[in-house]
């Protein structure tokens, strides 16, 4: 069995759905964890329950506000000193600043949805390439969505599409500059997963019924699978698979 034990892990978005999943994993794989989450902290607290409180950093922060991403970073990093794999997995889904908003909703909610979805995120992967510069090499995984590559079908939900599509290219990138230095990035695109994001996005596209239709299993992707490939990424198992994106959306969309 593949194990974590020894190392430390920053998972952004641990309090539900994908990151709460991953959190799970993480944990029973030996690592230990910064688990971030924005305000459920109860979601948090459950993702991590049963865990040596030794082995577990619960860090709230509003990825909204960059001195907040920040301050999670350095706090990351002061509780082990050294974080070994970053977990970009934290995002925001906004039905709503599509093509044919007013100009104030859609301002709104693309300077919004850039801040959260491709900002935060960057400015994380930055401190942790300086922080793997000097420590040998380290992990950095990105959980985007199949959206990255085919656009979304709702025009409503351009800016995310968008987002998703900006911080898979910033991941490729560090992978492409930094290999030489052992510091490995990987793209996780999901399709449609069992989760409240994606219960949303099942709103714009006709309801839940339709939306699994039109699945080529007929069924949503269980966030504990998803949970289970970043559990074995953060092995660095597999380090000639940097920089690469894995769909993982059951045969729904094949490149």
């Amino acid at each position: 069995m593949f194990s974590l034990h020894g190392k430390t892990v920053l998972l952004t978005g641990a309090s539900k759905g994908i990151g709460a999943a991953t959190a799970k994993t993480l944990l029973d794989m030996g690592a230990n964890l910064i688990a971030h989450y924005g305000g459920d902290r109860a979601g948090a607290e459950a993702a991590v329950a049963g865990v040596a409180a030794d082995r577990v950093l619960l860090v709230q922060a509003d990825l909204e506000k960059r001195a907040e991403v920040r301050r999670l970073w350095s706090d990351a990093i002061a509780w082990k000193g050294r974080v070994d794999v970053l977990v970009n997995n934290a995002a925001i889904f906004l039905n709503a600043g599509g093509i044919e908003e007013d100009e104030a909703e859609w301002d709104a909610v693309w300077e919004k949805t850039l801040q959260i979805n491709v900002q935060a995120p960057a400015d994380l992967m930055r401190g942790a390439v300086h922080h793997y510069k000097a420590k040998g090499g380290g992990i950095i995984i990105t959980v985007v969505s199949w959206n990255a590559q085919r656009g979304s079908s709702s025009p409503k939900t351009i800016a995310y599409a968008a987002s998703k599509g900006a911080i898979k290219a910033a991941t490729q990138t560090i992978a492409r500059t930094y290999a030489d230095q052992n510091i490995l990035a990987y793209i996780i695109a999901p399709g449609v997963v069992k989760t409240r994001m994606s219960e949303e996005s099942a709103a714009v596209l006709g309801g839940v019924e339709k939306l699994t239709a039109s699945l080529a299993m007929g069924e949503w992707v269980p966030p504990e699978e998803i949970g289970a490939l970043i559990g074995f990424l953060s092995t660095g198992s597999c380090r000639h698979m940097t920089g690469g994106t894995i769909d993982f959306n059951g045969a729904s969309y094949v490149r």
